[in-house]
């Protein structure tokens, strides 16, 4: 039986709250910094992509009840609460994924940089600094549109948490006909936030090619 197998889980499950035992545990075993962050770039990346999936669901059904022609009305407020709650969970996934995607970077460059003095052969040295400069780069441009399709969550959550609390206490025909004058600014607010995720999904795409082809 392979022993990282065996190993590798409790380091993870053990060390994860202390970063810097946790890098050098998994370095022990041939997982470096580099190797983390590319994972993790691929979570985020993922996570994000399914919390557009959720909005866009959330979305859908909040159209369904504006439009609303009849059947449990109830049966509805329930899908949409539903819905709300996987949408903050989803949001909450994706702030957790990019703090972990700049926690594994941060300590990667740090290590890079310090690195890069230790040269005595001045080639290598600018060599490596050039690297450095073109993956930090890189990688700042990622973490901005990450932090960019962030940043659209809360906007794209507000108005569904309200309309959700509203129907909560009034779920009649009447209160659903008012509901049609809010339907352009959550649709808005999500198709924003759909664009910015999709834009930070290919923003890592090209990153891990970066890497993976060099």
């Amino acid at each position: 039986m392979n022993i990282r197998l065996i190993v590798l889980p409790a380091i993870m499950l053990g060390l994860s709250g202390c970063s810097t035992i946790y890098y050098g545990a998994m370095e022990t075993f041939g997982v470096h910094k580099r190797d983390i962050m590319v994972d993790r770039i691929k979570e985020a990346r993922d996570t994000q992509d399914e919390a557009k999936q959720q909005f866009l669901t959330a979305m859908e059904q909040f159209k369904n009840i504006v439009n609303f022609q009849g059947g449990d009305l109830e049966d509805e407020y329930d899908k949409l609460n539903a819905t709300l709650q996987e949408s903050e969970d989803k949001a909450a996934a994706v702030r957790d994924r990019i703090r972990d995607v700049e926690d594994v970077s941060t300590a990667l460059f740090d290590e890079w940089r310090a690195e890069i003095t230790q040269y005595s052969s001045d080639t290598l040295r600018q060599a490596s600094k050039r690297k450095y400069d073109e993956t930090k780069g890189k990688y700042e441009e990622l973490i901005a549109a990450m932090r960019k399709a962030e940043s659209k969550l809360e906007p794209a959550l507000v108005p569904l948490r309200d309309q959700v609390l509203f129907l909560k206490h009034n779920l009649n025909a009447r209160a659903i006909a008012g509901l049609s004058g809010e339907l352009a600014a959550v649709q808005t607010n999500v198709e924003t936030l759909v664009r910015d995720i999709e834009s930070s999904v290919a923003e890592a795409d090209a990153f891990i090619a970066s890497l993976e082809t060099e």
